[in-house]
Formats: C-alpha cells, structure tokens, sequence
C-alpha cells in the first residue's frame, strides 16, 4: 500500500510524468569519482615515493664509499636501471658524512643510475683492486689474498615486474576516462523517458499510459466543456468496442484536433483519455520532436509511430502541435525551418501516408490553429477539430463543484453566486480561484474557507494584490476617485452597457482603481452595444475634465481599450457606413509577416479618420451624460472618498434605479490603469 501511495504522489506533481523510483535512493555522483581519484593518487605517492628516503649519488661518491668498506650490499633493480646502495650500520653511525641517512636504518640509503650493468660490474671491480693496491702500498705486510675479502660485497639483482603497480598506472585512468564518458552519454537524455543516451537520440520521446500506470484523471474529474467531450467519448467508446461501429462499415476517426484558449481544458481532455481508454496511451509535446541535430525530428515520429503500431490499437497525443505543424514556407523573415519541416513532413506522411495505422488514433491540442499547415487539417488526417471555448454560466458552476472537493467549505459558500462573479474566466482561472482563497483563509487563521475568502480571490487575480502601503497625494485620490465615479455614472445611464457591481480606489497590481461589471452574457454584439460599452470606458476621463478641467494619465488603459474596439468596428466587424461592409481580418495568420496593408493609402486615411471620429463622438456622449448628472457624480466621489469601496446598492440610492431592464447574469472587472 505504501507503494502505491507513493506512485499516486508523483503523479500529482506531474500526471504526465510516471515515476515509481524510491525518492530516498541516493543517486550517483561524479564526486565518488574524484574522491577515488584522489585516493589512487596518495597511496601511490605513498608506496612508491614516500617510502623511498634514498639519496642519489655519483660515482665518485660511490667509489668513496667502496674505498673505505662501508658498503653492506648492493641491489641491482633492472625495471628502473639503478643500484640501491646500503650501507654497514657502523659505516652510518661513524662517518659524519652520512648524515642526510642517519635515519634510514632499513635501506636503501643510497642509489645510483646505470645504464649498462656490465660496465659498471667492470668499474666496480677495477675500483677494488685500486683499493687493494693502495693498501698494499701503504702496508707491504700484507698480501693481496688476505684483504681482498674485505672489499667484496653482495651484489643481488632484482629482475621482477611491477604488473600491479603497471595496471594501476595505465589502466586505471583508462577506466576512469571510460566512466566519465559514459555518464556523460547518460545525460544527454536523448532517448525514452526512462534515459537514453547520445546513441538514442533519434528514440521517441513519448510517455506511455496505460491502465496499470496509476492515471487518474476520468471523464469525471472534466466539468463543462460537454460537446468536447461527448466527441472524445465516442472516440474511446471505439476503442473498447469497435464491433459497434464497423460492423456498419464505419472507419475509425484517424485524428482529433482540441483547439482553444490556453486554459480551457484541452490537455485535462487528453489525460482523462488516458484514463477512460483500456488501450496504451503515448502523450509527447510538440517541442520533443525538435532537436539540435538534424533529422531528429522525423527519426522520433518514424520511431513514434513504430512502437504504437506494435501496441495497436493505441492513442497518440501530441500536445502544442503548433509546435511542428506550422504553415510550410510561410514564414518570409526566417526563410523556413527545413528541420521542422522534415519532422512536419514525415508526420504527415505517418498519418496518411502508403502505410496503413489501423488502430492508431492520433491526439493534438493547440491554440493556434490559424497558423497549422492545410495539410495537416484536412480530412484523413485530423478528421475532427473540437473547439474547446471558454466556459458559460453553467459551465463554470461545474468547474467550481470539481475544483472544491477537497476543500474544507464555510456555509456561507454558494458556487452559483461565484460562477456569475467570473465570466471570462477558463477552467485553469477557476481552478487557482478556489486555490488563492484556500491560501487566503490559511494565511488569516481560519478553520473553513468562507465566501469572503472567494470574493477577495477573485479579486486578487482580476485586478492583483492590493497595495495598501503606497503614497497617493489627496489631489490624486480625489482624481481617482471621480474617475471611477465617472465609470459608475456613465454606465449606469446606457441601456446597453454593463451596470457596475463593485468600484474601489484602493490600488491593485499597476492599477490605482478598478471596477466591477455585471454584463450580458451574449453570442452575438451589434454596433448600439459597442457604442454604449465604449461610451462607458470613456466616463472617466470625460469625469475629470469636467471636474478638473483638465484630463490625466490615468485613463492609459480606457483609451487603449477604446480604440482597440474602434478598430475592429471599422476594419474587422464591418460596423462604419462610410469604410462599408468590408472586412480586412485574416483568420490565416498570413498578414503577420507581411509588411504590406491589405488597403490603399486612401482607405488607411479614412480608417483613421473613422476611428477618431467614432471615438470622440463616444466620448462627447460621455460628457453629455455627466453634465446632466454633475450633482449625482460629485456625492458618488465623495462617498468613494470616505469608503474607498462602494457596491450596487450606493448608485442605486444615489442615480435611482436603472431606465431600463437589464437581463445581466455574470460579473466582469475593468481595471483602470494608471501612468
């Protein structure tokens, strides 16, 4: 059990990436090396150099020495070519001139390199009979026979090899070189998951899942995004039970292509795949294709495709496709990237290509469809593209039941009131919604997570952590706050924009104020809609210069909206009398890497004199709307003023209720930025 709890926590940290090795495993280390290194190096300077207090002499000395009988023995060491001298312990202890080896009682203390043995055997014995000559000279008593004996010495040879002390020196570093190469190899991890090295490079770098690898995302862990997924059910419902369907003469779908914004649950879809599906399962990234060396690419998609036809019937998910599926030759600046085209080439040519994948599904997500090669997306080859969007009401209701399963919940919490408080948010958004207020409640010490904590999550992820601490001169505040009021009043009196929930000029992130919406969840936008929108994003600068009589930089973020929204009105949505019913979008992506307008020069001028003139009619309309209401405007400043934060209920009592019914249902933020 402990087993299995400890593979469930590695999955966790990441799902993608099984791993089963016991973390208290000590690994390997390169410094092992070095310290045997340094341990073969000291027991040698140890054995062969500093056990050895020999003193070299010449030959001069040595004949000295054979002169005045002080030699015990001498050694002939043939594998270095040179004689060790030792000497009588009387001869050491008597003659002064040997006090360098007083000391060395055990011998050698002398040596003397040779390089013939003959020649010096030769020079020894001539040297001896000088000394015997000598004598006799100085003594004519004597005879050559009696002192003869007194000069000779032992002379022993030592003809044996080393062969330990031979391979360590030669062969040892040889190992050690092997070894560290070898590591080396390992960690270029150009192989499978489990490692690899330099000669695997090639290898697919594919994880595979199957159901005895501990997944454990299922269709039930995925809330929301029902059309994605009852078209992925289907697609592992033929898995398991393929009669049902060829037995009609229907073919599996050979690829599935998830577009959609980063965090709507495209790669949460794929892993809930891997664990609904009874078949192996092959989850990659785009970017594991592309390599340093060339041909690398299309040799891991040739070996990708290998091993999931021998484990056929089997799912391929290749995550960020985008990666290698690009446009071929569209990218004017770069010249193309032969490398991933290779690799784009050869995928294409495994998904439909002479060779037959039965069995084979292949899986991808991207955010960038506009961008992939047609090739790639016609039919045979992605024959279904599932458009994974951001979350409705409902939806998102969904996602907040999924994300608070393990969390502890006041009973004041109501997810209904929470999934109108986030329109616009993704699956990914909720998910670190119901995390920041969990970390919220901890950091204030409280046993339950309560609907405070949630509101103040929300808050702190649309407009950013408040900053309490920073310096704002009452001249600025005031600003502030009749820029926010402005907001409040201008979008209270449109029919069509979003009526205001929340406004505070407590600073958030680089925002000096921020206000919260309730607009109109709707599919569709027409031109009355934006007008009024853009109107109301303009009230707070058209606020200050009829308080002030001037205008500030804090309007930075309004205006760029605003014109952002005028032009697409003008060049995108068709929406300006005088441009017409004309469109100059792309959807393909192309005009990103051209230098060239899609329009003359005449009609760039009459867009921009469109889009000004479009602007500042808003803009005046703003005006008009604030001078009708100058008194309502000031008291909402003043009550911002005393309370920093005001809801629904103050504009309510103050402007009156709204001229109109609205059929609002969810909660946006607008954040007003200030430079």
């Amino acid at each position: 059990m402990a087993k299995k709890s400890n593979n469930k926590d590695n999955f966790q940290n990441n799902p993608f990436k099984f791993r089963s090795n016991d973390p208290k495993k000590k690994r390997f280390s390169l410094t092992y090396v070095y310290v045997l290194i340094g341990i073969m190096l000291i027991a040698y300077y140890l054995f062969t150099l500093g056990g050895n207090n020999a003193v070299e002499v010449t030959d001069m000395e040595f004949n000295t020495m054979v002169k005045n009988k002080e030699i015990d023995h001498i050694e002939y060491v043939r594998k270095d070519d040179r004689v060790n001298v030792f000497l009588k312990e009387d001869a050491i202890k008597s003659n002064s001139a040997h006090e360098k080896v007083k000391n060395n009682t055990q011998g050698p203390q002398y040596f003397m390199t040779v390089t013939d043995l003959q020649v010096f055997n030769d020079n020894l014995k001539t040297e001896k009979e000088k000394a015997i000559q000598n004598r006799l000279a100085q003594d004519s008593t004597l005879k050559a026979n009696d002192i003869s004996a007194e000069y000779d010495f032992p002379t022993k040879q030592d003809n044996t090899q080393r062969w330990g002390w031979e391979l360590l020196i030669w062969v040892l570093p040889t190992i050690l070189i092997f070894v560290m190469l070898l590591m080396s190899m390992r960690t270029i991890r150009g192989g499978g998951p489990g490692g690899g090295n330099i000669f695997s490079i090639g290898k697919s770098k594919a994880q595979e899942f199957d159901e005895k690898s501990g997944q454990l995302v299922t269709f039930k862990d995925v809330a929301g995004l029902e059309g994605a997924k009852f078209e992925i059910e289907e697609v592992v419902d033929f898995l398991k039970n393929p009669k049902k369907y060829t037995v009609l003469g229907g073919k599996i779908p050979k690829g599935v292509l998830l577009v959609g914004p980063p965090g709507t649950g495209k790669t949460l879809l794929a892993k809930a795949v891997a664990g609904e599906a009874k078949v192996p399962f092959f989850s990659l990234s785009g970017s594991d294709f592309v390599e340093m060396f060339v041909g690398v690419g299309a040799s891991r998609v040739r070996d990708l495709f290998k091993t999931a036809k021998e484990k056929a019937p089997c799912i391929i998910f290749i995550d960020e496709i985008d990666a290698i599926g690009r446009a071929r030759g569209k990218n004017a600046l770069s010249n193309a990237n032969d490398e991933r085209e290779s690799t784009l080439n050869q995928l294409l040519t495994e998904m439909d290509g002479f060779s037959t994948n039965a069995g084979v599904i292949i899986m991808a997500a991207t955010n960038r469809a506009d961008i992939l090669d047609r090739a790639l997306l016609r039919a045979g080859r992605f024959d279904r593209q599932i458009q994974v969007e951001l979350p409705n009401l409902n939806e998102r209701r969904g996602i907040f039941g999924v994300h608070v399963r393990n969390l502890k919940l006041g009973p004041d919490v109501d997810l209904d009131f929470f999934a109108k408080q986030t329109p616009g948010f993704s699956g990914a958004d909720i998910a670190n919604v119901c995390n920041e207020a969990a970390l919220i409640a901890a950091r204030n010490n409280k046993k339950q997570i309560e609907k405070e904590d949630f509101l103040s999550a929300v808050d702190r992820i649309i407009g950013g952590l408040e900053r309490r601490g920073s310096v704002i001169s009452s001249e600025e505040k005031k600003s502030i706050a009749y820029h926010e009021s402005g907001h409040a009043c201008v979008s209270w009196m449109l029919r069509y924009a979003s009526p205001l929930v929340k406004v505070t000029i407590v600073p958030r992130g680089k925002a000096l104020g921020a206000a919260w919406y309730l607009p109109e969840e709707r599919q569709l936008t027409t031109r009355e809609q934006m007008i009024d929108e853009m109107t109301a994003t303009l009230g707070g600068r058209a606020a200050e210069e009829i308080t002030f009589g001037q205008v500030s930089t804090g309007a930075l973020n309004d205006l760029e909206r605003v014109t952002k929204q005028a032009y697409a009105m003008v060049v995108y949505y068709g929406l300006d009398q005088k441009i017409g019913n004309v469109s100059y979008y792309d959807s393909s992506g192309q005009q990103e890497y051209s230098f060239t307008k899609p329009y003359s020069e005449k009609t760039a001028q009459d867009i921009d004199g469109q889009i000004h003139e479009l602007v500042e009619s808003c803009y005046q309309k703003a005006k008009d709307i604030l001078n009708a209401h100058k008194e309502q405007l000031g008291q909402l400043a003043q009550l911002l003023l005393e309370r920093e934060v005001i809801f629904t209920e103050d504009v309510e009592r103050i402007l009156g209720k709204r001229p109109f019914k609205t059929n609002s249902s969810e909660e946006s933020s607008d954040s007003d930025q200030k430079e």
